[in-house]
């Protein structure tokens, strides 16, 4: 049957019509190829949820109204954020006196809005909605905190998302379904991680401060015996910093079998339950044994217990080093013997807390090569809650019934 060129351009228009695409009677524009492929942008509702912590132990899931995107702000759709030590203090304590507040501050998503002058991330990396990243810190008026030179102090000073007192916008933290990124804010394109990996990013960087601090002793080298002392996440993060970077002569120390086991599959190749040992010299003597008879060149001390603090300068040599990273809150005095543990030891002492700017862009690598060598870091993730879960999240942090808890958003 012969085929009208008049009867298939009605047909072309009446699908197109229905379709939406060209009006029924419009002439029918030749195909020019695609333009701006990519991910459609997604519909941005009129509310936003909170999880926002109104008298200490309770968090309520609060709607508020989605806030002005300015010229140099980011409005981010949550994906996931883990819990902190610190979102515990906060959850338990109000240590910071922030009631009521939006926290968490370990968090990642997707860009779904920027303002005008908005192009690149804190590392010159091009922004675009649909990335995938994380922040960092907000920047104060304060010259030594700069891109410009990012070995002067940590960011102990600055603000942070997920520790702001409350405010009219509210999407002040990670524990949200939105957060808006304001002008000034350092912000990172990760869209090369994966969900989980994202989520490790901020407790990644306190380890990769801490082995960088430790390194400017000048005793921490490959063939070190380190003694890692605390085997929450912070404890198994650094096992795994240390394992990437080449040090592969690692005891780790704790008192739960779970965590000690899951160390070992981080990279430690012996432990130590102190539990099993009454008093420091059996402690002492069971981490000489597990060096072969030989006290740590290096430890890090990673348990924020004043107790475990006075015990681990007992398991270094003369002319050891030692980390101390476990206080990101006052736990309270430790009691040394100056004479004993430090001088007539000669013991290299640094602390560490959070972390540089620097800091973020080599923990990304971290993530990265940890993968690359089969370290099962994600795997540190061992609970995910909805957002309307977050009591229990916080709850289940609380009594230490997994190793690392994290809020997961469902997928939009």
């Amino acid at each position: 049957m012969a085929v009208n060129e008049k009867d298939v351009e009605a047909i072309v228009k009446q699908i197109l019509a229905q379709m939406g695409g060209a009006p029924s009677g419009a002439g029918v524009a030749p195909f020019t190829g695609y333009s701006n492929m990519g991910s459609a942008p997604a519909q941005i509702p009129a509310t936003a949820h909170v999880a926002m912590l109104v008298e200490k132990e309770r968090f309520e899931v609060k709607e508020f109204p989605m806030p002005a995107v300015g010229d140099d702000d980011i409005l981010v759709r949550v994906e996931g954020c883990g819990v902190c030590g610190t979102d515990a203090h906060e959850f338990k304590r109000d240590p910071f006196n922030l009631i009521p507040v939006a926290l968490g501050h370990e968090g990642t998503g997707e860009i779904v809005k920027m303002g005008k002058n908005v192009k690149k991330d804190s590392a010159g990396k091009d922004l675009h909605i649909g990335d995938k990243v994380v922040t960092c810190m907000i920047f104060k008026d304060n010259p030594d905190i700069t891109m410009f030179d990012l070995n002067k102090q940590n960011v102990g000073d600055a603000d942070v998302y997920g520790l702001l007192p409350d405010d009219d916008v509210h999407l002040n933290g990670w524990f949200s379904d939105y957060i808006l990124i304001r002008g000034g804010s350092t912000v990172f394109n990760v869209s090369d991680l994966d969900l989980d990996s994202r989520i490790l990013i901020e407790p990644s960087a306190v380890l990769v401060h801490a082995v960088e601090r430790a390194k400017t002793t000048g005793i921490l080298r490959f063939n070190s015996r380190v003694a890692v002392q605390g085997c929450g996440p912070i404890g198994l993060l650094c096992i795994a910093v240390l394992r990437t970077m080449g040090v592969e002569n690692i005891t780790a120390v704790d008192g739960n079998e779970q965590r000690l086991a899951f160390a070992k599959r981080l990279g430690a190749n012996q432990t130590v339950n102190f539990s099993e040992h009454k008093g420091i010299e059996a402690l002492t003597a069971a981490v000489e044994a597990s060096f072969g008879g030989h006290l740590a060149d290096f430890a890090f001390q990673c348990t924020g217990n004043p107790v475990a603090h006075s015990n681990i300068y007992k398991f270094i040599r003369n002319g050891g080093g030692l980390c101390e990273l476990g206080f990101f809150v006052n736990g309270g005095d430790a009691t040394i013997n100056p004479h004993f543990d430090l001088c007539s030891k000669e013991i290299n002492l640094v602390g560490s807390w959070v972390y540089t700017l620097r800091d973020y862009g080599t923990t990304f690598d971290f993530l990265k090569r940890a993968k690359g060598i089969g370290l099962p870091v994600t795997e540190l993730i061992t609970h995910k809650f909805p957002l309307n879960e977050i009591n229990e999240a916080l709850k289940t942090n609380l009594a230490m019934s997994g190793l690392k808890i994290a809020v997961v958003l469902p997928p939009k």
